[in-house]
C-alpha cells in the first residue's frame, strides 16, 4: 500500500471531528437565522399569491423601500424600535394603497397584465429609492448587537432574527386562527365567491392581505439590512430565496412558506460550506435548483394542496 493510500485511510482525529461538528452546527444555526428572513419573504409572497393568484415580483423592492424609510426615521433621531414599528405601520398602509389604487382595477385583467405591473412597480421603487437616497451602500443598525453566542456559533443579531421571526409567525397563527378578520381572510383565500355570499367584504380582505404582506416584507428588510447593508438592490437575491422557499413549502400554504424558508436557509449554508466548488459564488444557484427540482417532482410543494378544477 502506498504512503498516499495510508494517509487517506488514516482515521480522523478527535480534534478534526470536533471542529467539523462545530462548523456544521454553526452553519445550521446561521442557516436558521437567514432562513427566518426567507420565511418572512415567502410568507408575504404566499399571502399575495392567495389574494390575486399571481406572484409579486416587486415584493423585495417593497421591503427595500420600507427599510430605507426606517433608516431615514433613525437618521432623524427616532429610537430604533419606534422607527421599526412606525415603518411596519407605514408599510401596511402603503400595501393597502397599492392594492386599492393599482391592482383593484386590474382584478379581472389577464395574468400577463399583473406581471407587467409588478415589473413596473419593481423598476419604479428601485429607481425611486436610488433617486431619494442614492445608490451608495449604507450601514443599518442592529438592535441586538453582534456579540457572539454559544461559543461563537452564532451572533446576537442572528439569534435576534430567529426570535423576531418566530414571534411574528406565532402572532400570525393566532391572528388567522382566532380572530374574525383572520378567519374572513382565510375564507376569502380559500373561496372568494362563497365568502362573498356570506357577507365577507372580499375586496377589503384582499387589501388587508396586501398590507400584511408589505408589513411582513418590511420586517424582513429591516432584519437583513445589518448583514447585507442597505442599498437599492439589497433584496434581489433575498427575493429569489423567498420564491424558492414559497415553492418548496407550497404557494397556497403559509405554514409551508415558513418551513420552506428555514429549509432553504439551512440547505444553502450547508451546501455552500461542504459541497466542493459551490462556495459563496454559487449559493444562489441552490435556490434556483430547488425551485426547478420541486416544480418537477411535486409542483404543489411539500405542504401545498393540488387544486382540482371541474371542466
Amino acid at each position: 500500500m502506498s504512503a498516499a493510500t495510508k494517509m487517506s485511510a488514516a482515521p480522523i482525529s478527535a480534534t478534526e471531528a470536533s471542529n467539523g461538528m462545530e462548523l456544521f452546527l454553526h452553519q445550521v444555526l446561521a442557516g436558521l437565522a437567514t432562513g427566518g428572513i426567507y420565511a418572512c419573504m415567502a410568507l408575504a409572497i404566499v399571502m399575495i399569491y392567495q389574494a390575486i393568484d399571481s406572484l409579486n415580483f416587486a415584493q423585495g423592492e417593497m421591503a427595500m423601500f420600507s427599510t430605507f424609510i426606517a433608516w431615514q426615521l433613525i437618521q432623524w433621531g427616532l429610537p430604533y424600535w419606534v422607527a421599526f414599528f412606525a415603518t411596519i405601520g407605514i408599510s401596511f398602509a402603503a400595501g393597502v394603497a397599492i392594492e386599492r389604487i393599482v391592482f383593484k382595477p386590474l382584478r379581472d385583467a389577464p395574468l400577463l397584465s399583473h406581471i407587467v405591473v409588478f415589473i413596473a412597480l419593481f423598476a419604479i421603487l428601485n429607481s425611486l429609492a436610488g433617486f431619494i437616497w442614492d445608490f451608495s451602500i449604507k450601514s443599518f443598525p442592529s438592535p441586538f448587537g453582534s456579540r457572539p453566542l454559544f461559543g461563537g456559533l452564532v451572533s446576537m443579531h442572528d439569534a435576534g432574527m430567529v426570535f423576531v421571526t418566530v414571534i411574528l409567525m406565532l402572532l400570525l397563527f393566532v391572528f388567522f386562527r382566532y380572530t374574525r378578520i383572520g378567519l374572513a381572510m382565510r375564507a376569502t383565500a380559500a373561496n372568494p365567491d362563497s365568502a362573498r355570499l356570506v357577507g365577507i367584504r372580499v375586496g377589503w380582505m384582499v387589501a388587508l392581505g396586501w398590507g400584511m404582506a408589505a408589513a411582513i416584507g418590511a420586517v424582513a428588510g429591516m432584519l437583513i439590512a445589518p448583514i447585507v447593508f442597505l442599498e437599492p438592490n439589497m433584496m434581489l437575491s433575498i427575493l429569489l430565496y423567498g420564491f424558492a422557499a414559497a415553492v418548496v413549502g407550497g404557494l397556497n400554504s403559509p405554514l409551508g412558506a415558513v418551513v420552506g424558508g428555514f429549509t432553504v436557509g439551512v440547505i444553502e449554508n450547508l451546501a455552500g460550506t461542504f459541497i466542493p466548488y459551490i462556495g459563496r459564488e454559487l449559493k444562489l444557484t441552490i435556490a434556483l435548483a430547488l425551485i426547478v427540482a420541486v416544480l418537477t417532482l411535486k409542483p404543489s410543494g411539500l405542504f401545498g394542496k393540488t387544486i382540482v378544477h371541474r371542466v
